[in-house]
C-alpha cells in the first residue's frame, strides 16, 4: 500500500512539474553531438507481479548506467489487467529521471481492460511523453508519428525517428502488416523532411513492434547477436522496406515481438535489428511440431538495446546492455555499412 501511495504521489508531482515547465519537449544532440536512445521492448508487465518487478529492477540498473537522452518502448509493455497500475510501474523509473520517452503499440497492449482510444488518451497524459498516440486521419492504427532530433544548437532538424503501429492479428496468416496507407504516410513524411533539407535525406531510424518480412532474409554468418527462435512477421509484404530503400533516409529498423532474438544485420544497406527482450529473466516461444503447438522455455537474460547517433553523420553505434550491466554485441554502422 505504501508503494502504491508513493507512486501516485510521484506522478501527481511529476505532472504538475511538467505542465509548469511546458508540455513541449525538444530533442537535440548534446554539446559533443551525441544523442542516445534506449529501446525497451516486450516487458509484459503485470501489476504486482514478482516477475514484472525483475523488469523494473533491470530498467533502473540500465538507466543509471546508460543515462539515455530518450527511451523508446516498442510494444507489449503491459499485458495484465488492469493496465494503468502496470504502466505506472514501468513509467516510474523513466519519469523520475525526467527522461523523454515515447511508445508504440504491440499486439498485446490492447488486450487488457482499455480500448485503443482509451490507451492513447492515458499514455499521452503521462509526464515527459513525446509520442502522438491518437489515430491520424486516413492512416491505419494508433501511434503513427515522427520525432525530430535537433542539432546541438537546437535550431535545425538533424535526424528523424519514424514510429508506426504494426497492429496485431490478421485473418490472412497470424499477424497483421503495415497498411499501404502507412507506407504512403511514411513516403510523404520522408519527402517533406528531404525537401526541407535541400533535397538530401535526413538520417532516420524506424521503430515498430512486429518485424518486417525482410527479417527472414537474415544471413546467420553475417549477423551480430542471437537468433534463438524463428521470426514472426506478417505473411503479407506491403512494401514498407522497399519504400525505405527508395527514399534513402532510414538507416535502421528496430522491432521487438520475437523474445529470443536480439540480432542486427545489414539488408541492402538498411540495418534490421531486434531490441533485447526486456521482460522477465526467462522467456519462452512456441512452435508447431507435427501439427501441435508446443512451448519451449529459454534462458535469455533481459536487457535493452542502445542506439547512439552522432550529429552530422549517417550510421550509428548500437549495443545490448543486460540486467547485470554486461555490454554485448557492439556494432558500429558507418556510411559505408548503411549504403553498401
Amino acid at each position: 500500500m505504501k508503494i502504491q501511495i508513493r507512486i501516485i504521489l510521484f506522478f501527481c508531482i511529476a505532472v504538475c512539474v511538467q505542465f509548469a515547465e511546458g508540455k513541449t519537449i525538444d530533442f537535440h544532440f548534446n554539446a559533443v553531438g551525441i544523442f542516445k536512445i534506449m529501446q525497451v521492448t516486450d516487458t509484459h508487465i503485470i501489476a504486482g507481479s514478482e516477475h514484472s518487478q525483475k523488469s523494473i529492477d533491470m530498467l533502473n540498473t540500465v538507466l543509471d548506467a546508460e543515462k539515455p537522452d530518450f527511451v523508446m518502448l516498442t510494444g507489449d509493455i503491459v499485458t495484465g489487467k488492469p493496465f494503468k497500475p502496470g504502466f505506472d510501474m514501468i513509467m516510474e523509473p523513466i519519469v523520475s529521471r525526467k527522461i523523454p520517452w515515447a511508445l508504440i503499440f504491440g499486439n498485446h497492449d490492447h488486450e487488457q481492460d482499455l480500448t485503443y482510444e482509451q490507451l492513447a488518451e492515458l499514455i499521452e497524459a503521462y509526464p515527459y511523453n513525446t509520442g502522438k498516440m491518437q489515430a491520424v486521419p486516413e492512416v491505419s492504427g494508433y501511434g503513427n508519428y515522427t520525432l525530430e532530433i535537433k542539432g546541438h544548437n537546437k535550431q535545425k532538424t538533424e535526424a528523424v525517428l519514424y514510429c508506426m503501429d504494426s497492429h496485431s492479428y490478421s485473418s490472412i496468416g497470424r499477424y497483421d502488416w503495415l497498411a499501404f496507407n502507412q507506407v504512403e504516410w511514411y513516403r510523404r513524411q520522408s519527402d517533406l523532411y528531404t525537401g526541407a533539407n535541400d533535397g538530401k535525406p535526413l538520417p532516420a531510424l524506424a521503430f515498430f513492434h512486429i518485424p518486417l518480412p525482410e527479417y527472414k532474409e537474415v544471413n546467420l554468418d553475417k549477423m551480430t547477436g542471437m537468433k534463438r527462435m524463428g521470426e514472426s512477421p506478417p505473411d503479407v509484404n506491403s512494401g514498407m522496406f522497399l519504400a525505405m530503400l527508395e527514399k534513402g533516409d532510414v538507416m535502421g529498423v528496430f522491432v521487438g515481438h520475437d523474445h529470443a532474438n536480439d540480432y542486427i544485420f545489414n539488408h541492402f544497406g538498411i540495418a534490421l535489428a531486434y531490441g533485447r527482450f526486456s521482460g522477465n529473466l526467462n522467456t519462452s516461444y512456441s512452435t508447431v511440431v507435427y501439427g501441435v503447438r508446443q512451448r519451449y522455455s529459454i534462458d535469455f537474460p533481459n536487457g535493452v538495446r542502445i542506439i547512439e547517433l552522432t550529429e552530422g553523420q549517417r550510421g550509428f553505434d548500437t549495443w545490448i546492455r543486460l540486467n547485470d550491466n554486461t555490454v554485448i554485441n557492439k556494432v558500429r554502422t558507418v556510411e559505408s555499412y548503411v549504403n553498401e
